[in-house]
């Protein structure tokens, strides 16, 4: 092996080891795709899905499908009942990885893991964004206030029991403020629905 691979296998290596590789973060880095073939075959690399590797040594953490989505899809926001399990205001585990996107954004397309997509536009898909770094991931998703308000605007996707489970959590855990939650709901356009259950559950 020439010394000229051993430092590409370096570089490969080192990106891997700061979360999901795409094939085209190689192209960034001056490495060809081939080297991904490479250390698939020694062992070193895993395919997560098309187009996507990650170390054969990465501990899998609970969120982890959570980074690789995001890897992929990184317009999407990370929402409703995904982002109440990274919140700790759920003790349901999603079937799928729940995304918000933009009206005009194209649907993301991904063999593994299933999603649900949600479109929203202005500050409904604005307000309330945060970012955790996740296996070495930024991922952006909504804040609890906002989580809280979106489980009641598309309670038709989660459940109106879902939605009041997540409110009686977000009070009970205090995860956020009443003040958060009105504004997050206000941006939801959704307040005027919610009011009588905050009222009689503050």
């Amino acid at each position: 092996m020439s010394p000229n691979s051993t430092s590409k296998i370096d570089v490969l290596i080192r990106l891997a080891r700061q979360g999901p590789v795409r094939a085209r973060d190689l192209d960034e880095a001056g490495v060809p795709r081939a080297y991904l073939r490479r250390l698939c075959d020694r062992g070193l690399l895993e395919r997560v899905d098309r187009g996507l590797y990650r170390l054969v040594e990465t501990p899998i953490t609970g969120h982890s499908t959570l980074a690789e989505v995001s890897k992929r899809v990184p317009h999407a926001i990370v929402c409703l009942l995904s982002a109440l399990e990274v919140h700790d205001l759920t003790t349901e585990s999603p079937h799928a990885v729940w995304l918000l996107i933009d009206r005009r954004a194209r649907m993301p397309r991904l063999a593994y893991p299933k999603l649900e997509v949600i479109r929203a536009s202005g500050p409904a898909r604005a307000h309330g964004v945060e970012v955790r770094m996740i296996d070495g991931v930024e991922v952006r998703l909504t804040n609890p206030a906002k989580t809280v308000a979106d489980c009641f605007r598309f309670r038709r996707h989660v459940s109106l029991e879902v939605a009041l489970a997540a409110l009686r959590d977000y009070l009970k855990t205090r995860m956020g403020s009443i003040d958060e939650l009105v504004e997050a709901a206000r941006a939801d356009r959704i307040y005027g629905f919610m009011r009588p259950y905050l009222e009689a559950l503050a």
